[in-house]
């Protein structure tokens, strides 16, 4: 039996990876996503790249037909209509690679988690 990959150390390995027409689309996912959230930081958990900024941020994943975004889109009742075309079973995004990758919509999705993540770190805050 064949031993299974090791998983990547970190999103540049994740990306090079992959096949070389996705790369470009990963790196400009990853960049859409440094940008939208400039704090954040880079590592691989469940084997995808991720971003974390008082938790997990987002994850992103290549597959064969499809860009796997996660968590779901919550919380946000229009940015939530925007997605719903893209939802998995599971409420998680997949973005069909034979079409445009939605990046604005990506920036979006991303400023809305670093909101959700804001607002449940302000709830922990003890209170004076």
């Amino acid at each position: 039996m064949k031993n299974p990959p090791s998983p990547p150390r970190d999103i540049d390995e994740y990306i090079a990876s992959c096949p070389p027409e996705v790369r470009s689309i990963l790196e400009k996912i990853r960049s859409t996503i440094r940008a939208a959230a400039p704090d954040a930081h880079e590592k691989i958990s469940y084997r995808m790249p991720t971003f974390v900024l008082r938790g997990v941020l987002i994850h992103f994943a290549a597959f064969k037909n499809h860009i796997g975004l996660y968590p779901p889109v919550k919380g946000d009742a229009k940015l939530q209509a925007e997605v719903a075309r893209y939802r998995g079973e599971k409420g998680n995004l997949k973005l069909p690679l034979d079409e445009p990758i939605p990046y604005a919509l990506i920036a979006r999705i991303v400023k809305s988690r670093v909101k959700e993540q804001e607002a449940k770190a302000a709830s922990k805050r003890p209170r004076k």
